[in-house]
């Protein structure tokens, strides 16, 4: 958990840029982190009359982290402690021109596909009731509640989703290009993500939960010379407004900051109509809710693409190798 730095665009005073970020010494647990110790206030208020002196950013988000097990959907979401520390600070903040803001970080996720995977994200007020039911933070429409919150959590009407992107400074572009000309071209050809030691420790989890989704679905799984089910043998087949907000949050070197940098942009509105019509929303069928099979089936294809094309990279590199040794 830490806080961001940024500050909103002055071009687009609905986007917030965020420049910089600075982790706090808290502990954490499954389910909350302690952020009211003593200790970690007293650096909070050190460190922003630090950055007083020597930034013009001022904080203007926190982020955390949720690591939890690698499934078919992302792990991003605000649950009811955080959406009332984010309350907390939207009221804090809000009022004096600050917008807060609020990023969640799946790290299990971000390291088995190979990117970052964030979302970011503001509260709505606790008096605002959503018009549109069934609404989840990103605009979409899930009919059944068991499948909403596995995505959403169980607050998924009290808060809502600001798109991501990322941006670099010319600076931080210009060292990127050199570090991966120079040293970083070797990292890909060296290592492969399913040969990471967290990888290869999670994949025989993985097999073995799937498995055992389909073995509950099917009882004929569980039988024949196959091995039984349970293991690898089973496998062999808005911001306060009231309305979407639209934002856009960046990563890269920061420039002369060196920092992670992230662009946030708010758009008031309601949501288009395209995803406020109920059964043509463009969700994929499992996404509904209506074939769990199929949603099992969703995570083995998953789980074997990750594998054969960490098999086809690691071949690949085997014979560019071999044949430039040779050579």
């Amino acid at each position: 958990m830490g806080l961001l730095l940024g500050r909103p665009d002055p071009n687009t005073p609905k986007t917030l840029v965020v420049t910089d970020v600075f982790p706090l010494p808290i502990e954490g647990f499954e389910t909350r982190v302690i952020a009211d110790d003593g200790d970690v206030i007293n650096h909070m208020i050190a460190l922003g009359e630090s950055l007083e002196t020597t930034r013009k950013e001022k904080f203007m988000g926190w982020y955390h982290s949720h690591p939890f097990d690698v499934g078919i959907h992302s792990h991003c979401f605000l649950s009811q402690t955080d959406i009332s520390t984010q309350l907390q600070w939207q009221r804090a903040e809000d009022p004096h021109g600050n917008p807060f803001l609020a990023i969640v970080v799946d790290p299990l996720r971000s390291l088995a596909k190979g990117h970052p995977e964030l979302k970011a994200f503001r509260a709505y007020p606790p008096e605002y009731t959503n018009p549109i039911p069934n609404q989840c933070p990103d605009g979409s429409i899930i009919h059944e509640e068991q499948l909403r919150l596995e995505k959403w959590g169980s607050c998924s009407s009290a808060y809502y989703e600001l798109e991501v992107e990322y941006f670099m400074s010319t600076g931080a572009r210009n060292v990127l290009s050199l570090l991966n000309r120079n040293f970083l071209w070797m990292r890909a050809l060296g290592s492969s993500a399913m040969c990471e030691k967290e990888a290869r420790g999670r994949y025989p989890e993985r097999v073995e939960k799937v498995a055992k989704k389909i073995s509950k679905l099917d009882p004929q799984s569980g039988s024949g010379g196959g091995g039984g089910g349970d293991g690898p043998g089973g496998m062999m087949m808005g911001s306060h407004h009231r309305g979407r907000s639209k934002a856009t949050s960046s990563s890269g070197s920061g420039g002369a900051g060196g920092g992670t940098t992230a662009s946030l942009e708010e758009k008031m509105g309601n949501k288009p109509p395209s995803s406020a019509e109920g059964g043509s929303s463009g969700i994929p069928k499992e996404e509904n809710g209506s074939d769990e099979l199929g949603k099992a089936c969703q995570e083995v294809v998953e789980i074997t693409t990750e594998k054969l094309v960490g098999n086809i990279a690691q071949m690949t590199k085997k014979d560019l190798f071999s044949h430039v040794a040779s050579s």
